[in-house]
């Protein structure tokens, strides 16, 4: 077979793009990977979501905080590398304003997430560690409130006054994240 696009680039090209764009399925396409200065109004920072601990949270609550919300599932592998990433991100600048919320996107909810969050620990910078930030319960529902997302992780990030400034469709970068949180805080 003399063909352009032989199985073994197709199957290479296929596992580049899950990388980039992260897991699953989503509940709308969008143009791109990320988008800046978004400003759009944002009627989800008024949503209140389950928590792990059976209350509600809303980034409505953070006011006067840079909040970052990160859509992320237990099965999910780009989701797992930046977990990391997550829990370093609040160390470093929780103490500076910073809230990180992370949206479990799971059919089973607590049953499932509940045990890995609280048994599952992560390499960060050479210490084994655990997540260290809020847990919230979320669906297609939650997600369709934050305008759908294409896959996972999705995150956006919200200035103290509660505008979307930033939204990362899969992989974070964590240089540029960083960078990004640096200019907010």
């Amino acid at each position: 077979m003399d063909s352009k696009f032989s199985k073994p680039r197709w199957i290479t090209g296929g596992a580049v793009l899950l990388a980039l764009i992260g897991c699953g399925s989503g509940t709308q396409r969008q143009a791109s990977k990320e988008s800046v200065g978004v400003t759009a109004a944002t009627p989800e920072t008024t949503l209140q979501i389950p928590t792990l601990e059976g209350t509600n949270a809303s980034i409505d609550q953070y006011k006067g905080k840079v909040v970052l919300v990160n859509f992320w599932a237990t099965w999910c592998a780009p989701c797992r590398i930046e977990i990391p990433w997550l829990i370093e991100f609040n160390q470093k600048y929780g103490p500076r304003g910073l809230v990180i919320l992370g949206v479990a996107m799971i059919n089973e909810r607590n049953k499932v997430v509940q045990p890995y969050v609280l048994n599952q620990r992560f390499d960060v910078n050479g210490h084994s560690e655990a997540m260290n930030y809020q847990i919230l319960l979320g669906d297609t529902k939650v997600a369709d409130k934050f305008g759908g997302i294409l896959g996972m992780p999705t995150s956006m990030l919200y200035s103290r006054d509660g505008k979307k400034i930033k939204a990362i469709v899969g992989l974070i970068n964590h240089d540029d994240l960083s960078k990004t949180l640096e200019s907010q805080l």
